[in-house]
């Protein structure tokens, strides 16, 4: 930052006279320090100490952490030589937990002076007119490691323009941090929706880290170099808790999310020995923190806790290469990134004077590494998610072929039942039912042998009963039987029936079958309802059509098939139908039933034809 100067430089000791100060000066050179190592505390046996020019310490910006607890002094001079009381400000420097005034009256005895801290850590100095006042500044240093012993006093017209200039360097950094806990704030409300839909742990831990960084990042951009109380309790302590408590959920999120406990047996076993390591570090560091004046040790800490997470990263990396599962290597990737940005933020704060440049921001690359990870993180998720949706799509693709084989098997099961069951009926109809009506039609036959020439119609009645029943049993049993299930034996029994059927009947019946028929299942169903259309159809033809021939003609095109039976009789009176409506009502029925087209044309006689699948 550059200072404006109002006034030459001063020696050691020389008073201040800040009616000179018109932006701010350094009052490096004009100011003593004491620090109360031995916690002396009583005010009064302070000015009896020895003060030595700030000037003269090597660590006005590299504190020594076992001196940060211990009670800071400045001590230098101001005179006034406006006819009017004035007012300065002074900025001790950063960061400045606490302050207080006092002054040396004219007998060398140490008083409370007036004095304003305001929100910044700005303290504003009244001063009489015409006067000078030498001052005793007590403060104590937040227990922080960026700590700057810079002292200026600041014209009071001025200040808004010095902090301005204090604040300007950080503003590139802060805009930055925005950006970042922008991206968080994102990621958090992301992975919360995702918990939400799911349910899944991972996604919980992972919201809970993600929270616990976005107040990390937004905190510190928030309270760059300004100092507040909460600044102050941000920066000694709260940052490191949020630091800790983040990573302790970040590392349950990756044992949830890679699935530790199963997959990465030796790795589940560190991050759970670290979880313990970083959740005892952090009760121990909040001991030392409230309860004792050892920072040094909770550096130490600090920084171990940091190494930890470093040792840690890197085993994960290794076996996450190792095993080489994709959403892994992601989650990998990200961690180099963060690795490999946080060593370049701790090489930045070891130097210490790092300059106001953006790019000599140690938080700059933390805040790179951090968003990088973010990306690798998102990158791994999709990819986890994606190969999830396909796993259990594969799944339930696998239960629903599971399911349909069993329905399948249970359809097969019960269509074998059935086809047993219709051979069994047929067998027992063919067997007992059979041999009864066969037995009847032979004793009507010897009895009409026997009453030779005397004619008796009921006997003739019986026989032609009996022909007709054992005919129509033999339909029955054709169509029951699972054997028969194929068109090349529908063909052929009707073609034998309409051979048999017209035969003695002077209707020449003339068959035209293709050359080769298809190798195609047709269930007794269809070829009955097949068989007894035809069959109504060549009854109509024989009684009503007064037709003397018939063409039957079967033609097929892959499963469709059609078939046309064609008279040159007299025709359909369409009009006048009642004679056999009920046939033909039936015929229609029987053709809807499966499937089958059925029309009735006039065409030089009567044109019937059945058209569909064979087998729908």
């Amino acid at each position: 930052m550059a200072h404006f100067w109002g006034l030459a430089l001063f020696s050691q000791n020389a008073a201040i006279d800040i009616s000179q100060v018109n932006d701010s000066i350094s009052i490096i050179k004009h100011t003593s320090l004491f620090i109360d190592s031995n916690n002396l505390k009583n005010i009064d046996t302070i000015k009896d100490q020895h003060f030595t020019p700030l000037i003269a310490y090597p660590f006005q910006k590299n504190i020594s952490p076992r001196l940060i607890t211990k009670d800071f002094y400045y001590r230098f001079t101001l005179k006034n030589n406006n006819d009017f009381t004035d007012t300065v400000y002074l900025y001790p420097g950063y960061i400045i937990s606490s302050i207080r005034v006092y002054a040396f009256d004219s007998l060398k005895n140490i008083i409370k002076a007036p004095g304003i801290v305001n929100g910044d850590g700005f303290l504003l100095l009244p001063l009489a007119a015409n006067s000078t006042q030498e001052l005793l500044i007590k403060f104590s240093l937040a227990r922080a490691n960026s700590i700057s012993l810079s002292p200026d006093i600041i014209n009071k017209n001025y200040v808004d323009k010095y902090k301005s200039i204090l604040y300007n360097h950080e503003e590139q950094l802060r805009a930055f941090g925005y950006m970042v806990s922008g991206i968080l704030l994102l990621m958090f409300l992301f992975t919360a929706c995702n918990y939400i839909i799911s349910g899944k742990k991972e996604f919980l831990y992972y919201c809970g880290y993600t929270f616990c960084i976005l107040c990390l990042v937004f905190l510190k951009a928030v309270f760059r170099i300004k100092i507040t109380q909460f600044a102050v309790f941000f920066v000694c302590y709260l940052d490191f808790m949020l630091l800790v408590t983040g990573t302790i959920l970040y590392i349950a999120f990756t044992r949830f999310f890679l699935n530790t406990k199963t997959n990465y047996k030796t790795l589940d076993k560190l991050f759970k020995i670290e979880e313990w390591v970083l959740l005892g570090l952090a009760v121990v560091y909040t001991i030392l923190h409230y309860f004792t004046e050892m920072f040094w040790l909770e550096k130490f800490i600090e920084n171990s806790m940091r190494f930890i997470a470093l040792a840690l990263g890197i085993v994960y990396i290794i076996l996450a290469l190792n095993k080489k599962e994709r959403y892994a290597i992601y989650l990998a990737y990200g961690n180099i990134a963060m690795i490999f940005f946080s060593i370049i933020s701790w090489l930045l704060i070891l130097k210490k004077n790092t300059g106001n440049n953006l790019f000599n921001s140690p938080l700059f690359y933390y805040d790179i590494g951090l968003a990088i990870s973010l990306i690798f993180f998102l990158l791994g998720l999709t990819y986890k998610n994606t190969n999830e949706l396909v796993q259990r799509a594969k799944k339930e693709e696998a239960i629903k072929q599971e399911v349909e084989k069993k329905e399948i098997e249970n359809q097969l099961s019960i269509v074998k039942a059935q086809q047993e069951e219709r051979n069994r009926i047929s067998a027992d109809m063919h067997d007992d039912l059979g041999a009864g009506i066969t037995s009847i039609r032979l004793y009507s036959e010897l009895a009409k042998n026997k009453i030779a020439g005397n004619n008796v119609p009921e006997i003739d009645k019986i026989s032609s009963l009996s022909d007709e029943l054992l005919n129509k049993m033999n339909a029955i049993i054709w169509s029951m039987s699972s054997s028969y299930d194929s068109l090349e034996n529908l063909v052929a029994y009707i073609r034998s029936y309409a051979l048999d059927y017209f035969e003695n009947t002077g209707v020449d019946c003339r068959i035209v079958l293709p050359d080769n028929l298809p190798s195609l299942q047709v269930t007794g169903q269809v070829r009955r309802n097949i068989f007894l259309v035809i069959k109504e159809a060549l009854t109509n033809i024989l009684k009503h059509s007064k037709a003397n021939k018939v063409e039957i003609v079967f033609k097929h095109w892959d499963d469709l098939f059609e078939l046309n039976i064609h008279d040159n009789g007299v025709g359909i009176d369409f009009n006048n139908i009642r004679q056999f409506g009920n046939g033909l009502q039936n015929m229609k029925k029987r053709t809807e039933s499966i499937g089958i087209n059925l029309s009735i044309e006039n065409i030089n006689g009567t044109l019937l034809t059945l058209s569909g699948k064979i087998n729908p």
